[in-house]
């Protein structure tokens, strides 16, 4: 039986690296084998003109070399994962698509320019992120092994698949967790830094904190090496969350909630998050008969 990999979209740039880096390191911590994929994107058939096949061969070779590299630094930081290196010819956000069906997790860079030539900025990982069959996770902001990981949840169903992620990934990690309910109207980020007198703040709210509590509860049980911090806030879930993401390592956020993610789009919270967090962002969408693989 083939085993899902952790798929990593690069282009060799620094971008493309800190791509690899990541996703090899989340492979290792979720036991599962790493491919790295670049994807070229011709404009024009590359078999019509003068010296076009030298030029193909040029482009091809370089290919490989760059994802030998990719491979060689992804073996550095984990020595012992099974790492697939392939070049692919197609639309990259296409490709990644088609990927993500048998993927244990797609990973991809914020910045589109020089990662997928041709493309706008954040293109193909905006896509990818809303349209992949399973869970993606975009690299940006600080990719550091240090801080909390931060688990934003909602009052919908998607919460469970949220909080599973998040505690086994603060637990492959021995990093503590927080876990953050918002309850503020979802507004622009300028919006949100003026704070509005004469609101009660949720933080005072027992009633609000004791139901997370009660929520988180399982899987304490179900980790208890995890220390975990419930947070209530009033300000707006992107608000909150891209603050948290100061300090943290990962933010874990469903895709499926009312009010958060919602359906299989990114909403004004889902977009803002991609568009400014301070570390990368793991979207938690469940796939169709995959359950928690053995580091997750």
């Amino acid at each position: 039986m083939n085993v899902p990999a952790v798929v990593a979209g690069t282009a060799g740039d620094v971008s493309g690296t800190v791509v690899v880096e990541w996703a090899a390191a989340e492979a290792r911590h979720r036991r599962r084998p790493l491919r790295i994929v670049h994807v070229l994107e011709w404009h024009s058939r590359p078999d019509h003109g003068p010296g076009a096949g030298t030029h193909v061969e040029r482009v091809w070779s370089a290919s490989v070399a760059m994802l030998g590299l990719a491979a060689e630094r992804a073996r550095a930081i984990a020595p012992d994962l099974d790492i697939r290196a392939d070049t692919l010819v197609g639309h990259p956000a296409d490709r990644l698509l088609d990927l993500a069906r048998d993927a244990e997790l797609v990973v991809v860079g914020h910045r589109g320019s020089g990662q997928f030539a041709g493309l706008r900025l954040g293109s193909v990982s905006g896509r990818v992120a809303k349209h992949a069959p399973g869970p993606v996770a975009v690299v940006r902001g600080r990719a550091q092994a240090d801080g909390p990981v931060v688990a934003g949840v909602d009052g919908s169903e998607a919460a469970g698949q949220v909080l599973g992620v998040a505690f086994a990934a603060a637990a492959a990690r021995a990093a503590r967790l927080i876990v953050l309910r918002a309850f503020g109207r979802s507004v622009q980020i300028w919006v949100s830094a003026i704070h509005a007198g004469g609101i009660p703040a949720p933080e005072t709210d027992e009633p609000r904190l004791e139901r997370l509590e009660h929520l988180i509860a399982p899987w304490r049980e179900k980790f208890p090496q995890v220390p975990a911090e419930c947070l209530v806030t009033g300000e707006s879930s992107a608000a909150a969350l891209i603050a948290a993401s100061s300090e943290a390592q990962l933010v874990v956020v469903g895709s499926h909630g009312p009010g958060f993610l919602r359906g299989a789009s990114l909403g004004s919270t889902g977009n803002q998050l991609l568009q400014h967090a301070d570390c990368p962002v793991l979207l938690a969408r469940p796939q169709r008969g995959r359950d928690l693989g053995p580091g997750y």
